[in-house]
């Protein structure tokens, strides 16, 4: 089959375009952005990539056209589609159809935590021996790609494959978010998980849920579909991911986060004593920060001790898994002066990983430097909780080109905020003041201008 995937640069997409290469099928697709290092992952893959959606595209002549959910009305190849009555199909439907539909699917969903638990838990499973496909938002340092389909025998031609070839277990990252413009139910109610981690829940994506409740639903209709001999792990001191199994729930829950339930005691060096109610579990000795990743490791141990792994043996896992990259990536030290790299964009999640830095880092300096980049971020909804949420640290930096709201919404920081519209001269300004011991943390869910570089190679020149 020859399918042709617009918006495929972005991480699902591209995720799909790879697991259906994989598959032995033909792939193309097309962006309105096509550059590195996405277009060249994908071009190694020998899928070919074109800028931009011009209606000729068509002439592909391909057996179906997948639809990412960039996509709007008026987009010129969409129209083009349309008024010729070709095939199409949401990114979901299509993986759900063609990849999904035999396998053990452990799906991870929540507000916060998805691409760090989803690369834990298909990194335990990797670890037991199992083999896993996935499809994950970020990339996980283990396997160095966001997705595969699992188990393909290494002297397998792609059009050989058959399903003795391939793992039973898939792991994915279960996004809220919708479907596409013709779907606007969430992505996850497509991927029919026989084990589901309910993290947290929170409101976001304001961009197309009106409030709270909208999103608790469709959390709800995710949990409709959850069989009964599968498995929901959920964390239950969590109020809205206990409203959501109050609408009603016909599966199994293993809880954590409560002490009637799997839950840790941090120990010094960031380690973390585990327990089942009473009974202690194991010792996880690893170098991940914050309560928010001992959260995440304990829904991936419950979730991968359902398909079979044992607790020890997902402790084992635990202890060489190398996170993903962007979550509390360190991009380089200069001068004794750290840059770290993070994806957070929500306030809770701004806050956590100040927390679990603070951990670290101790008294010596912690410089938060902010891109207020989501669509919720850019429509000013954080305003009133988003300089309390950076309270940790010493000094905070703004980019505000894009979100005029923010530099009022920073005052209660006082004197230790400094808001920029101009990107070079933030990056001259940090550098400025930084000393030795300082450790830079910024945040942003975008390239934010290859601000990193730019300022460990400020640093280097001193």
């Amino acid at each position: 089959m020859h399918i042709h995937i617009l918006g495929i640069c972005g991480t699902f997409m591209g995720g799909i375009a790879a697991i259906a290469r994989e598959s032995g099928h033909r792939v193309t697709g097309c962006d309105q952005d096509v550059y590195p290092p996405m277009s060249t992952q994908l071009e190694s893959q020998g899928i070919e990539l074109i800028a931009g959606y011009s209606p000729e595209q068509i002439q592909l002549q391909p057996d179906i056209f997948v639809i990412g959910n960039v996509i709007t009305r008026g987009n010129p190849l969409m129209e083009e589609i349309l008024n010729r009555n070709l095939p199409y199909i949401s990114g979901p439907q299509w993986l759900s159809e063609n990849i999904l539909g035999t396998r053990w699917v452990l799906a991870v969903a929540g507000t916060h935590g998805k691409t760090t638990t989803s690369s834990m838990l298909a990194w335990i499973l990797e670890y037991a021996g199992l083999n896993p496909g996935f499809l994950i938002g970020g990339i996980p340092e283990n396997f160095g790609i966001s997705a595969r389909i699992g188990n393909m025998p290494l002297s397998a031609q792609a059009s050989s494959l058959s399903s003795a070839d391939i793992s039973p277990f898939f792991v994915i990252e279960a996004d809220e978010y919708d479907t596409a413009f013709f779907d606007k139910r969430s992505k996850f109610v497509h991927y029919h998980p026989r084990t589901a981690i309910l993290n947290n829940l929170e409101f976001d994506h304001a961009d197309i849920f009106p409030d709270l409740v909208a999103i608790e639903r469709q959390f709800h209709h995710f949990v409709r579909i959850i069989p009964n001999n599968g498995l929901i792990v959920a964390n239950r001191n969590d109020k809205n991911v206990e409203r959501v199994l109050k609408q009603g729930c016909w599966t199994p829950i293993e809880a954590f986060g409560i002490e009637a339930g799997w839950h840790s005691r941090p120990q010094k060096n960031n380690a973390m004593d585990i327990f089942l109610t009473k009974t202690h579990q194991g010792c996880l000795h690893w170098d991940l920060l914050g309560e928010h990743n001992r959260m995440n490791a304990l829904a991936a141990l419950i979730a991968a001790r359902h398909a079979g792994v044992p607790v020890k043996t997902g402790i084992a896992a635990l202890v060489q898994f190398k996170n993903v990259k962007r979550r509390m990536e360190m991009r380089g030290i200069i001068n004794g002066i750290t840059v770290y790299d993070d994806f957070a964009h929500h306030p809770t999640a701004i806050r956590t990983t100040l927390n679990g830095l603070r951990t670290h880092a101790g008294k010596q300096r912690i410089i938060a430097i902010l891109e207020p980049r989501s669509n919720t971020m850019k429509m000013g909804v954080w305003k009133d909780s988003l300089a309390d949420s950076l309270m940790g640290a010493d000094q905070v930096y703004c980019f505000t080109r894009d979100s005029q709201w923010a530099k009022a919404a920073m005052t209660p920081l006082g004197s230790k905020v400094h808001c920029y519209d101009d990107l070079h001269q933030l990056v001259q300004n940090i550098s400025a003041i930084t000393r030795p011991g300082d450790h830079i943390l910024v945040m942003s869910n975008g390239g934010f201008g290859g601000i990193h570089e730019k300022i460990l190679s400020t640093l280097r020149q001193g």
